[in-house]
């Protein structure tokens, strides 16, 4: 028994784990870009949304677990090479021929998956394109194995390499695509403060609206409603504002882009520009029957 046994098991063991995650989150990155790019009726906000996550978790873990991969197969592989003729340990060669049989269950998982979306109404296209990604990122995990499995790669070792460089080039080129696809961070950033201030103006107007049930008139400012703290407009972001008009009051706030089509999530319209928008309220409409 070699006294490295440990050690090659271990590397091994990583490797094959960061392999699953590459391949599976690098499926999501591509799946994430082919539905942003290619559209069908249904896809809504939502669904954007949601392809914009998928990119961006599938950005976050390949970029972390691609490398990782790649320096720990490259690691395995020299000491390999540095044992007597090449041969293989029986638990890293047990692990290879395992990830074999993952990696093949996972293709036709894959690929039923698709066949499911293409059965749900997918288009042809996006179904074409997500089986082609599924083929390719899971066919070239599934064939370099067979090949590791035989001894290639500890005999041809330039050959390795360059099979390591083919697959940091497309994750490279699908990680600056997917980025090309979403927001940057810093739009990002700004749309969920968006959303906070929607959320702030919501509570106001709820906190309002009990003011006036309870006292049949509207408060003269915001200070005037009792209770807990009336929520604050974001750091760098002009103060919320309130005012009385003849047919009720509005609030104001400042925000940095036009809203999207997501109001409905919200039981009144908060639509808005970027820059200052205001939302008129009457509290006539919004009490309930008087006991």
């Amino acid at each position: 028994m070699h006294t490295n046994t440990a050690k090659h098991f271990a590397l091994q063991l990583g490797s094959l784990i960061s392999l699953y995650l590459s391949v599976s989150f690098l499926l999501v990155l591509l799946f994430g870009i082919i539905n942003i790019r290619f559209p069908d009726e249904a896809f809504d906000y939502y669904s954007f949304e949601s392809a914009a996550n998928s990119i961006r978790i599938g950005i976050a873990m390949v970029v972390v677990f691609v490398p990782t991969y790649l320096i720990l197969t490259r690691l395995v592989n020299r000491m390999r090479r540095a044992e007597p003729g090449g041969a293989y340990l029986n638990l890293t060669k047990w692990l290879i021929y395992l990830s074999l049989l993952i990696g093949g269950g996972a293709l036709l998982g894959d690929l039923v998956a698709v066949i499911m979306a293409f059965l749900e109404g997918e288009l042809t296209q996006r179904f074409l394109l997500k089986a082609f990604a599924v083929l390719v990122v899971v066919g070239a995990a599934f064939h370099y194995y067979v090949l590791d499995a035989k001894g290639v790669w500890l005999k041809n070792e330039s050959k390795s390499m360059f099979f390591g460089i083919g697959a940091a080039v497309v994750t490279l080129a699908a990680v600056g695509y997917g980025f090309a696809q979403i927001d940057p961070p810093t739009v990002v950033r700004e749309q969920k403060l968006d959303a906070q201030q929607i959320t702030d103006l919501e509570q106001i107007q709820w906190r309002i609206q009990s003011y006036y049930d309870l006292n049949s008139r509207l408060p003269g400012s915001l200070s005037e409603l009792p209770g807990e703290i009336v929520p604050e407009a974001p750091t760098g972001r002009e103060p919320y504002s309130y005012r009385l008009t003849e047919n009720g009051y509005e609030l104001c706030a400042v925000f940095a882009a036009p809203s999207s089509n997501d109001q409905f999530a919200y039981a009144f319209d908060w639509s808005h520009k970027e820059g200052r928008a205001c939302f008129e309220r009457n509290p006539e409409g919004m009490s309930g029957p008087k006991i």
